[in-house]
């Protein structure tokens, strides 16, 4: 725990200057960081989750471009809108000035303005999810959770997300769906909580982790009847059952807690 200590100690606390909500939006996203990095689903530097700020439509949080995943706190999530104008940036210490990743803010600005109900959204490059990526036949829903995403999206490569043109095909590819392939890339989820996103993200990659096992193995895979694929997708769907993560957030952050409190400061 010194170790984390150390590291984020030149972080001036925001606590006592943002709102209740927007702190507590802060907590959940730091600790979704870590749990992303516990769980092997980080890539250094790389990559990004965000969360919408609570009663601000236009404004949302996201990490600091160079910060490690176990390094995040609540204060050091940098709040930026949807145009890309930075609203609140820590103080990250002398000779310390994170921005924003680009193809950060792209990406989620996209979603985010795009899709109102979405409160947060993960994007990885996981070694699994970039396996499925670029297999022609996508992922296959053959395994019981798999065929949580038998409708998943995808979203065809052009180059790294930078340009703001590539927007609209985002949103577009993504639909109404939670989750989404981008291929040749990785993996992305949403959620209209920071629970239900960062649940999908589990799922999603354990089901590319399971597919790209059952592949290496070179036999047969045994497919399962549509009907029961389908059957066993709308089982998964929210109308269907309570939202997937709620129950076993209190008990991640246990965890969290447990490991190393300081994504709370």
């Amino acid at each position: 725990m010194a170790v984390h200590a150390l590291k984020t100690s030149k972080v001036a606390t925001l606590r006592d200057k943002v709102s209740p909500q927007e702190w507590q939006a802060r907590v959940d996203l730091a600790a979704c960081y870590r749990l992303m990095d516990l769980y092997g689903m980080s890539d250094m530097a790389a990559n990004h989750v965000s969360v919408r700020v609570p009663g601000e439509h236009d404004a949302f949080l996201i990490n600091a471009y160079g910060l490690l995943y176990d390094e995040i706190t609540a204060s050091s999530l940098i709040k930026i809108d949807h145009e890309g104008n930075v609203l609140t940036k820590p103080e990250f210490g002398p000779g310390l000035d994170y921005g924003v990743n680009r193809a950060g803010f792209v990406i989620h600005s996209a979603i985010h303005r795009a899709r109102p109900e979405v409160a947060c959204v993960i994007h990885t490059h996981t070694w699994a999810g970039m396996a499925v990526s670029t297999l022609d036949c996508g992922l296959l829903a053959n395994t019981q959770t798999a065929m949580r995403f038998a409708r998943i999206s995808y979203h065809d490569y052009t180059g790294v997300v930078l340009d703001l043109a590539e927007q609209d095909s985002l949103v577009q590819d993504l639909g109404a769906n939670n989750a989404m392939i981008l291929r040749n890339h990785g993996l992305l989820t949403t959620g209209a909580t920071v629970p239900e996103a960062f649940n999908a993200m589990h799922r999603l990659e354990l089901s590319c982790k399971t597919q790209i096992a059952a592949m290496s193995c070179n036999t047969k895979l045994v497919e399962v009847p549509a009907d029961v694929v389908e059957a066993t997708y709308m089982n998964y769907q929210p109308q269907t059952r309570r939202p997937y993560g709620v129950m076993e957030w209190p008990a991640l952050l246990r965890k969290l807690d447990r490991l190393d409190p300081s994504f709370r400061d």
